[in-house]
């Protein structure tokens, strides 16, 4: 049972937990649990999903409760219309205070959609929130520093945050 956060006649948002795939899909063949097919068996009523978040990550997943609305939607995702995605990570490093990250992605060789854009844009806008150090050795280094940062991807790209962060040598831990 997914955890409902908000509920109306047009839309639901539930908290997705790491490890559970929004939907189907021919990359993780083998998963049998999916959000989507959760979600609508807990309300009884289809659904469709606005946006995906990684098996791996958790947070907040907003679905459509009629196919006009998801229609609505995925077209404000599209053009940047008053949606905003925003993200929190902890970061290998310190990174700036806060920046702009502008920097185009190929796609990956398993993406199934159409490859004739094989590099798209891409940009992300990230801000730090808070940065440490822990006792513990690293390669060379005699400890390991962190940083907690809020992401805002501005494109829509497979693992556009994951790619960015390690792209400015700042991976997600």
């Amino acid at each position: 049972m997914l955890d409902i956060l908000y509920l109306d006649d047009y839309l639901v948002a539930v908290a997705k937990p790491p490890g559970l795939l929004v939907h189907r899909t021919g990359l993780d063949a083998g998963e049998t649990r999916f959000a989507l097919q959760l979600l609508r068996d807990q309300l009884g009523r289809p659904v469709w999903p606005a946006h995906r978040l990684d098996k791996g990550t958790s947070g907040v997943l907003l679905f459509a409760l009629d196919a006009a609305t998801a229609r609505s939607l995925g077209q404000a995702f599209e053009a940047g219309e008053g949606l905003r995605k925003t993200y929190q990570a902890v970061v290998r490093g310190w990174p700036a205070d806060e920046g702009h990250i502008d920097h185009p992605l190929r796609r990956l060789p398993d993406d199934a959609r159409d490859t004739r854009e094989l590099v798209q844009t891409a940009q992300t806008h990230y801000r730090t929130l808070s940065r440490l150090t822990l006792p513990i050795p690293h390669g060379l280094h005699p400890s390991t520093r962190l940083a907690q940062v809020e992401l805002q991807p501005l494109t829509g790209r497979r693992h556009q945050l994951r790619r960015h962060m390690k792209h400015i040598a700042h991976p997600i831990v």
